[in-house]
């Protein structure tokens, strides 16, 4: 049986719906919402190892209605954050592997004649999901890259002049291998700034490294595990991220930070878009973190994912901090602007 677009996001819609309809939840109904989230990290920290801080921030991304970009070496395991979040988080889910060769209907769906009808019926890509991973999305060409930007922005795909709405909730998660690599594209501005937050993970440490040596491979560990959420406890911790509350003070804090990166004549400053993602990254971890009120700590552990990718992951010269290791704009921000005046 063929299914539309919009048979495949009914159901889902249809229960967004009634979680909507639902009294307006609690602060004990945040707290327990709280408490699963807690527990799915330390679920996830026993998948991808040794990046507590790249995980709290890939969930707090998700939480904040945002997409996640996951730049690194290949097998630095973003492929396996991604999966692994998908599979807590308890959304439906879609793989994309991007290839140079890759239409941009190969994701969206295109229409084709249906000659028993006598017309032509919309088929829906892999992008009608909760979450989509487009892996390895730089190695597609720039035409196929853009196709994604009406749906991350607008949540929705038109194709043929007709507007078919995505699930609720739908994020994209990407992951993407670095320029200096061969077959290539790098992102354009305007697709990066669709990304709420850009995070590299990094080598492990050797003990971490040597767990995965002795231990179980960690696609079978995937395999074994529950989901923790499901779209009705990921649209509630979208509504708690948004109660979170953010004094005067503290966003007196971060347009300090903004006006530093607009200070520069070398690279664009956070546009409107840049600072309210900042905000709400800054929400998010706040939630995640347990607490209902973004404090400048919150601000500090997301300001460097939000902005990087911005501003063009830009690095100040060794000479100019004192021959420390080099550091991105956004790092040397951080340590210019203080949190009071």
């Amino acid at each position: 049986m063929t299914h539309t677009a919009n048979d495949i996001s009914s159901s889902i819609h249809q229960k967004t719906a009634n979680t909507l309809s639902q009294p307006m939840p609690s602060a004990a109904d945040f707290q327990d919402n709280q408490q699963k989230i807690a527990q799915l990290m330390a679920q996830l920290n026993q998948i991808v190892l040794d990046k507590p801080q790249a995980i709290k921030l890939a969930l707090s991304g998700i939480l904040a209605g945002g997409h996640l970009l996951l730049q690194d070496l290949p097998g630095m395991g973003k492929t396996t954050l991604a999966q692994g979040l998908a599979e807590l988080l308890g959304l439906s889910f879609s793989r994309v592997q991007f290839t140079n060769d890759m239409l941009p209907a190969d994701i969206l769906g295109m229409s084709i004649y249906d000659q028993s009808k006598q017309q032509f019926e919309f088929r829906p890509g892999p992008i009608f999901t909760q979450l989509l991973l487009a892996d390895e999305i730089n190695r597609s060409s720039p035409k196929t890259q853009s196709a994604l930007l009406e749906a991350m922005e607008e949540r929705q795909v038109t194709q043929d002049g007709q507007t078919y709405p995505l699930p609720q909730p739908f994020f994209v998660i990407a992951t993407q291998n670095p320029l200096q690599q061969a077959g290539v594209y790098p992102l354009p501005e305007s697709q990066l700034d669709r990304f709420l937050l850009c995070l590299s993970l990094g080598y492990p440490s050797p003990a971490a490294e040597r767990e995965l040596l002795k231990g179980q491979d960690r696609r079978e560990l995937l395999k074994g595990m529950n989901a923790v959420l499901d779209t009705a406890a990921v649209l509630l911790a979208q509504q708690g991220v948004k109660q979170v509350y953010v004094a005067d003070v503290v966003l007196d804090y971060l347009q300090r930070l903004v006006a530093k990166t607009r200070a520069s004549q070398e690279y664009h400053g956070l546009s409107p878009r840049g600072v309210l993602s900042l905000q709400r990254a800054a929400q998010a971890h706040a939630y995640v973190s347990g607490h209902m009120e973004v404090t400048p700590e919150d601000i500090q552990a997301v300001f460097a994912a939000v902005t990087d990718h911005r501003l063009g992951q830009r690095f100040v010269p060794a000479h100019v901090t004192g021959g420390q290791a080099t550091k991105t704009i956004a790092q040397c921000i951080l340590s210019d602007v203080p949190v009071t005046l």
